[in-house]
This record gives C-alpha cells, structure tokens and sequence, in this order.
C-alpha cells in the first residue's frame, strides 16, 4: 500500500482543511455576499458578474479561492502529494497495470491521438494530465477517494447514479463514455450481470486500472476500449442505453455536441442516455462559485456547458423526453445546500425516438 506516516498525515490534514473551506469558509462567504447585496443598489443586473463586483477585493473571497486552488496542489504535489507517494512503487505497479487479462477486456489503441483541448490543459490539476504516465490512473484513482471532503459517501455517489439509470430502463447493452479508471462503470457490470457493458476512454493508464479492477472482480460481462467519445467506431444502435459521469465539462461545447450526436447515433430506437454532470442551479452567488471552481481547478470548460443550453443542443439532435434533474449525491446532500459547498450535480437525460 502507498503510504507513509507523514504521507498519510498530510492528506488527512489536506482533507480537514477541504472540510473546513466547504463548511465554515462557504457560510463565512455566503454572508458576506448577502451583506453586500442589502447594500447594493437595487438597478444592478444579477447574476455571477454582479456577485464577483460585490465581493472584489473581499478577504472572504480572496482566502476561499486561495484555499480551493492549493489544497487541490498540495494534495497531489510536494514532499507528500500523491504523485511522489507512488513513485517508489512504479515497478510494482507498473507490473500490476499489464498483468494479463481475460480476452477482450481490453483494447488500446498504440496510434491514438490525445485531443489536444485534453493535453492543453492539466485538468483537476492532476500534473502531466491523467493519460501521460503509466502511474496517472492509479493516482487519480487515489485521489478520488483519499482527500474527498465527503469522504465516507464517496462510493455511493457511482450507486446512487446507478440506481437512477437502471430505474429508466434494463439494460441489455450499455456504454458508458468516459469511463477512466472504471470507477463509474463497475456498478454497472455489477448490478447488470445479464448486460453487455463496455467503457471507453480516451486516458490508456486509466483503462488500464479498469480494466485490472474488473478482471480482480472476475467480471465476465465488461470490456474497455480507449476510443473518443465523440467517435467511438461502434456499430450504429449498438446500445439500449449509453451513460457518463463528469464527462461533459471536460470538453468544449462543439466536442459535447458531437458527443451527444454519437450517443443519439449508438442508441437503438427507444434507447436513453443519462449523463450525470454539473450545472449550477438559479442560484448567482453558487453559479459565480461554481464557474470560479472550474479556473481554480483547470477544468475551463465547466462554465462554457453551464452556458450552451445543452437541452436544446439534445432536442436538435432530435433527442425527445429530454429532462435535466437536481442529483442528491448522497443522502440529505440537498438539505446542505446552504451551509456546504458542493459540486451542482445535474442529470441530463433523453430518448431516441422509437421508430
């Protein structure tokens, strides 16, 4: 197991500074900024622009976005990030990612190219990105869970989603775009055992890690491609239901076009897709908190999908029944609303028209 006492030490206090800055730091902001709207004057439009004008220059403000941009740092680089944490297991690790595996588990593709709006940019501000070292999906996999400020309700949140999906409708063959380490797919080969189930991915480390883990569950009923979800080359109506989990804000608005006309083109006739993402409510002080998450934490298209109207782009498509829903990702996480900092969970979900 990676670790060390002073590793393990400095994520649990990264941990419980998240928890401070999502409690008692988002409470301290909140009033703040409702101070400065009792006070300001009544003809300023609203909105996030107005919320960033009223707390400009605020200490409250500077010392929150201080916090959310480096603890993210500090938990993956430095003496004890996760990064050099795992660096002394590389060759064990390394050995366990191409362990052999049961035929057709996994395909990788040697003459993939990585999207370059996907290199530009070190998303999560996870260093080198998570597909350009052979440890980066055991990293993030880490990261997912060791410094989650919720941490004991991390998993539930896949179920939850799972839970939802299957709900609409049995699958008999799913995808789920986006898959990385395998993380929201495993629910799936799980709870669907009758299914075919396939992952793809464009990060080779991550569907690696998936691909691991199924096999350790001695899944039968999965495989994982590293193909893009904007063009997977799977056969037309391949699917009954295609999914993804915070996949979406991960792409410029064209690449989510695109990637919704290649669900709506995989689905047989009658299939949904359900795709679990971000979008802030109608809400301008957590929208202006959520579009300054995504340049804190290099995810710089999280504000262009809150802004495209991703219905209409799904009822162009010719997509019908198309719904966008709050997600509780754990149970009473809607009743926190106003004294936690969290992520605005959406689904996003759509019909192809039987027919």
């Amino acid at each position: 197991m990676v670790g060390s006492p002073g590793f393990d030490a400095w994520q649990r206090f990264i941990l419980s500074a998240k928890l401070y800055w999502t409690g008692p730091m988002f409470r301290a902001l909140r009033e703040t900024y409702r101070h400065r709207l009792s006070v300001t004057p009544k003809d300023m439009p609203p909105g996030p622009e107005r919320v960033a004008a009223l707390l400009e220059g605020e200490p409250d403000a500077q010392i929150f976005a201080w916090m959310e941009r480096h603890l993210q740092r500090f938990k993956y680089s430095g003496r004890h990030g996760l990064v050099p944490a795992h660096e002394p297991e590389r060759a064990a690790l390394t050995a366990m990612l191409n362990a052999p595996l049961p035929e057709g588990m996994l395909e990788l593709d040697p003459g993939f190219e990585m999207p370059r709006y996907f290199q530009a940019v070190d998303i999560h501000q996870h260093p080198g990105g998570v597909w350009s070292d052979e440890l980066a999906g055991v990293v993030y996999e880490r990261g997912a869970r060791s410094t989650t400020p919720l941490l004991s309700k991390d998993l539930s949140l896949h179920d939850r989603f799972t839970e939802l999906v299957l709900g609409m409708k049995r699958p008999k063959r799913l995808l789920d775009m986006g898959c990385g380490f395998g993380k929201s797919t495993k629910p799936f080969y799980e709870a669907c055992r009758d299914a075919q189930v396939v992952g793809v991915d464009i990060a080779a480390p991550c569907l690696k890690l998936a691909a691991q883990e199924a096999a350790a569950a001695q899944a039968r009923n999965v495989s994982f491609k590293q193909r893009s979800a904007a063009e997977t080359r799977l056969p037309d109506g391949a699917f009954d239901i295609v999914t993804s989990t915070m996949m979406l804000h991960e792409m410029p608005p064209p690449v989510i076009e695109d990637t919704l006309r290649e669900a709506f083109r995989l689905l047989e006739p009658g299939g949904v897709t359900v795709h679990l993402d971000f979008l802030p409510p109608d809400d301008e002080f957590l929208t202006w908190l959520h579009f300054g998450h995504g340049r804190r934490n290099n995810e710089p298209y999280m504000e262009p999908l809150a802004r495209m109207g991703i219905a209409q782009v799904m009822e162009r498509i010719g997509f019908t029944d198309v719904a966008i829903r709050p997600f509780e990702e754990m149970p009473g996480a809607f009743s926190r609303r106003d004294s936690h900092w969290r992520f605005p969970w959406a689904v996003v979900s759509g019909t192809r028209p039987p027919g």
